[in-house]
């Protein structure tokens, strides 16, 4: 390349750009500025782009911390939705790591201690999915499946979602006789928080419909039909076996044409009389025109002695408790925390189930500051550096 000479002493050094064989030279200042530039954006780029790493999962202290035994208390129900971004349906190991995280904190209902309940994404179960749920002791999945997997219990999505803006009221006031409405809530989507529809929530608490959960519906609904009636002379005899899962009182309706003379149980006690306006599933009796309603605990066995021997009498197992039209549950769908998740709802008298995911904990990439560090230190030192080498250039 040959050589060429120019003259700076004549020209001002900033505004010289010189073409040597199709290389275009700037001048000393602008070639360091642009350099230094250059650094900066690639620093700092490297900085921005690096995710947060998310190394391991955190503890949801409110399971067991007041809200918990609260939310226990009131009758809701504790199931299961994994792990916070690991999907069940690919990594089986979840399924049993959920159970045992949520057992560690709290018990799953009032009625049994292991969860049983599982929230499953989209509308189908794989096989394997379906055996790893029934191997860790889960019996009801869903909320949108086309399809009932083989040992499973399935719940629909069938009362659209108390968000705001969102509840469908003309969908909760077509529910049909002794079905389960199950209604879709979620406090929030990563940092966006969703309001409740408190028109849809007031009306709710107004309604004369049994306020419960998956699995407290599910093993009504198997114990009412596993009691046994017996009629002899004027005494009948109802009898409710021990459950192999939760123990979850049954309802039977019984007919008869004579009045009741006197209620008691195994123990020789009066069974607890229910209110007509009781909603929350409890055990006792209730008279009704044509006989009564009784709804026996497991275990336990309940005598009806009447002024005389009937001429007719009919036992029928119940759906709903107390004779109510249907079933109302909300469904709290991943939370990964309980506060959040059910804080609009501390004075409410709707019933929930948590499907909990165990949330991730987020931790800080320690990257970051170190590359911030080396941007803040490298640019002012590369651009004296820079600036220094071409003075001494234009110098020789």
């Amino acid at each position: 390349m040959s050589s060429i000479r120019v003259r700076y002493d004549a020209l001002d050094a900033s505004s010289v750009h010189t073409r040597v064989d199709g290389w275009l030279l700037l001048p000393p200042d602008v070639r360091s500025r642009s350099i230094a530039g250059l650094l900066m954006v690639a620093l700092l780029t490297i900085a921005t782009t690096a995710p947060a790493v998310s190394a391991d999962w955190e503890d949801d202290s409110w399971l067991d911390n007041i809200i918990g035994p609260e939310r226990l208390a009131h009758g809701d129900e504790f199931g299961c939705h994994g792990y916070e971004g690991v999907s069940a349906t690919e990594e089986h190991w979840v399924i049993e790591a959920c159970r045992d995280y949520l057992v560690g904190f709290i018990n799953a209902s009032r009625w049994g201690t292991q969860p049983i309940s599982f929230g499953v994404p989209g509308e189908q179960v794989d096989p394997a999915t379906a055996a790893a749920l029934v191997e860790a002791g889960f019996e009801i999945v869903g909320d949108l499946l086309t399809g009932i997997p083989e040992g499973l219990t399935a719940m629909t999505r069938n009362g659209g979602s108390l968000e705001q803006g969102v509840a469908d009221r003309e969908l909760l006031e077509s529910a049909e006789e002794n079905s389960l409405v199950s209604i879709y809530w979620r406090a929030r989507m990563d940092d966006l928080k969703l309001r409740e529809d408190k028109d849809v929530m007031s009306w709710l608490e107004q309604q004369d419909v049994w306020l419960t959960t998956w699995g407290e519906w599910h093993h009504h609904s198997l114990s009412g039909n596993e009691v046994v009636v017996s009629l002899e002379g004027s005494t009948i005899t109802v009898t409710l076996a021990n459950q192999t899962s939760w123990a979850v009182p049954g309802t039977v309706r019984l007919q008869f044409d004579s009045g009741v003379l006197r209620v008691s149980d195994s123990s020789d006690s009066e069974p607890n009389v229910i209110e007509v306006g009781q909603r929350n599933l409890v055990a006792g009796w209730r008279e009704t025109a044509d006989g009564m309603l009784l709804t026996i605990e497991p275990g336990t066995s309940v005598a009806i002695d009447l002024y005389g021997e009937p001429e007719s009498f009919l036992s029928t197992p119940q759906v709903t408790f107390n004779g109510l039209h249907h079933a109302v549950t909300v469904v709290g769908h991943h939370t990964t925390n309980l506060f959040q998740w059910s804080s609009d709802f501390q004075k409410s008298d709707l019933v929930f189930t948590w499907l909990i995911e165990r949330p991730a904990e987020i931790e800080m990439n320690w990257a970051l500051p170190v590359i911030a560090a080396a941007v803040l230190i490298a640019v002012p030192v590369s651009i004296s550096y820079l600036v220094k080498r071409d003075q001494k250039e234009i110098s020789e």
